[in-house]
Order: structure tokens, then C-alpha cells, then sequence
């Protein structure tokens, strides 16, 4: 296996992934512990973090073994940036889920050289969500200017370099009435439905870390948070033929084929057409699609000139939280 010849301790981040009772999909990556603490809270704590997880040093083509709760074994090799893939056809995963549909396994490194270092006893920790038989239909969500403050409609995305910079996750604060409206979401109009969440964004894998505490601190149910590579100046793989944001909704629609999903998005960026495009192209599984404003005048009005001329789908724009619990009890998806 491969190892940098630094000090430094070793470790496996496992995203959390989704899949089905016979498909297994692990994603993740491996590096060395570059020292991030997301609980500090200083101005130069949160700079030092943000500049840790970009200059991070991954493991290259480097062996791992992932186990699932019945002690089967499957192995995988992290390419040259250090991510891995596990995406193999395996019976018998929904019976090893919990009530939330969470597969639990552990990551590990599968030969260790001497004199290197692994932090937590060689064990990482990685989920699959498998959607329970209780779901109802599923949530796809945007992250930025949706669920977390982060101004990219700003000039030049100013306010989101100093948002992802210098400020603490334990900082960073939520869309009013966003958490309590997706943890309606998640149990559906019964109260127990478990509805699965999807987390979408054009951030890239080095925030992963950073965005799972902000989405676990200010108590938004748990779901897969799915980002991107980052790509160099220089990248000389093939550019993805559809944007990040639809290749992900599309992949998460074709793997529940028979779930309803809603869509949740905002009017800064391009939702408004990847979200449509998508509606249009599965008109039986889009249910709803939710477009929340934000204070660009311009790109309101653009929004509000696509959505009078699409009828597939219930699509509105919401200036609050409420209105969308209002229209979502409407049409029966909340209590």
C-alpha cells in the first residue's frame, strides 16, 4: 500500500451514501488527520479549518476493507486523490438496517506499514441509507441559500468565501423555520413516516465534514450529503456531461424508481432549470418542487417568469418556511 512519508496520523472519511436492500454504494476517501476541530470557534480557528480540509494529503492507491454488521468483508483501493468506491450487487442489506433505514458498517486499512499511525484503532465509521418501508416519498435538497446561509448570489460569491473561511460551523445559522419544516418532511403526513433526505450541493467532498455538523447541529434530519470533486485548472478527466446538482438527483430517482420525491431548492443559482428539466423528465415522480427566494431582484423575477409558464408539477416560490409547510399540508404530504 501506499503512504506519505510524513508523521502524520492516517484516517478513512466515510460519507454517507445511499443504496437498496441488494445494491451496495460506499463513497469515501482516505488522509492523512490534518488536525481540523470544527468545535473551536475563533475567527483564526475557523480560517486554519477551512485551509486544513482543502490542503489535505490523501492516501493514493491505498487497500481498504469495509465490514457490514454480519462480518461480510468487501475491499476497495483509493485512486490518486484518495477516494474510493465500493458499488457492488450484495443480498441482504435491508435486514441489516435500522428503524431510519441506516446501514451501519466499519471502514478499516486493510495493511498497515510499520511505524505509521491510525487514528481510532483502525476503525471509521461509514452509513448507507437504505429508504425504509415506512417512507412515503423522498426530499432532495440544495444546501447553499436553501438550508444554510451562504450568499451566492452576492457579487463575485463574496459573502460565500467569508462565510466558508472564517466562520465557524458552530456559527453559521440555518433559513428561518428550514429544520422544522424538514423534520415534517421527513415523517410525512402520518408523524412516523421516515422519509429519506437528500443533501445536494456544488460544494466540493473537502467540506463534507463541515457541512454534516452544520446540518447535524442545527438538527435537520440526517440524509446523505452529496457533493463534488474538486476539479484543478489542469484536470484532465472528462468534464461530467450534466451539472453536479442534476447527475445526482438523476442517479437518486433512478435508484427509487417506484418513491415520490420533492424537490428543494432556491432562486440564486440554476435550480430553477435543473429542478424543472428534472420534473419534466419524471413527471410520475416529482411531487413538489420548492424554490426559495432570496434578495436578488433580478434573479426573483427571472424565477417567477419560469414558473408561470411550467404546469407539469406544483412548483412555487417561497419567501418563508411557513408558506411551504402551508402548501405542503395542502396537498397531504405533512400532518
Amino acid at each position: 500500500m501506499f503512504f506519505s512519508s510524513k508523521s502524520d496520523p492516517i484516517q478513512i472519511d466515510g460519507y454517507q451514501s445511499y443504496g437498496s436492500s441488494n445494491h451496495l454504494y460506499l463513497i469515501g476517501r482516505a488522509l492523512e488527520h490534518e488536525g481540523v476541530d470544527l468545535k473551536k470557534t475563533s475567527f483564526l480557528s475557523a480560517f486554519k479549518n477551512a485551509y486544513k480540509q482543502f490542503a489535505s494529503d490523501e492516501l493514493r492507491h491505498t487497500k481498504l476493507k469495509v465490514t457490514l454488521p454480519d462480518n461480510r468483508s468487501f475491499y476497495t483501493i483509493t485512486d490518486a486523490e484518495g477516494y474510493f468506491k465500493i458499488d457492488e450487487q450484495v443480498e441482504g442489506l435491508g435486514a441489516l438496517a435500522n428503524d431510519e433505514g441506516w446501514l451501519q458498517m466499519v471502514l478499516s486499512f486493510d495493511d498497515v506499514q510499520k511505524g505509521i499511525t491510525v487514528l481510532g484503532e483502525n476503525r471509521f465509521p461509514i452509513e448507507m441509507l437504505i429508504p425504509a418501508e415506512t417512507a412515503s416519498y423522498g426530499v432532495i435538497s440544495d444546501i447553499d441559500d436553501t438550508i444554510l446561509h451562504t450568499g451566492v448570489a452576492s457579487l463575485l460569491k463574496w459573502r460565500v468565501i467569508i462565510n466558508t473561511f472564517f466562520k465557524n460551523v458552530g456559527k453559521r445559522t440555518s433559513l428561518e423555520g428550514a429544520p422544522e419544516l424538514y423534520r415534517k418532511l421527513h415523517r410525512g403526513k402520518s408523524g412516523e413516516d421516515a422519509n429519506p433526505m437528500f443533501y445536494v450541493s456544488n460544494s466540493p467532498w473537502n467540506l463534507y465534514s463541515y457541512l454534516e455538523s452544520f446540518v447535524r447541529n442545527q438538527k435537520f434530519p440526517k440524509g446523505p450529503i452529496l457533493l463534488r470533486d474538486l476539479r484543478g485548472p489542469f484536470e484532465k478527466t472528462q468534464k461530467p456531461e450534466k451539472p453536479h446538482k442534476q447527475h445526482e438527483i438523476r442517479n437518486i430517482l433512478n435508484t427509487y424508481p417506484n418513491l415520490k420525491f420533492v424537490l428543494i431548492g432556491d432562486s440564486g443559482e440554476h435550480d430553477v432549470d435543473i429542478y424543472l428539466e428534472v420534473a419534466r423528465e419524471y413527471p410520475e415522480q416529482i411531487i413538489a418542487v420548492y424554490l426559495r427566494s432570496v434578495k436578488h431582484k433580478k434573479k426573483v423575477l427571472r424565477v417567477k417568469s419560469v414558473l408561470s409558464q411550467y404546469e407539469t408539477t406544483p412548483a412555487v416560490l417561497v419567501e418563508k418556511s411557513s408558506f411551504a409547510e402551508e402548501h405542503a399540508r395542502s396537498i397531504g404530504l405533512i400532518k
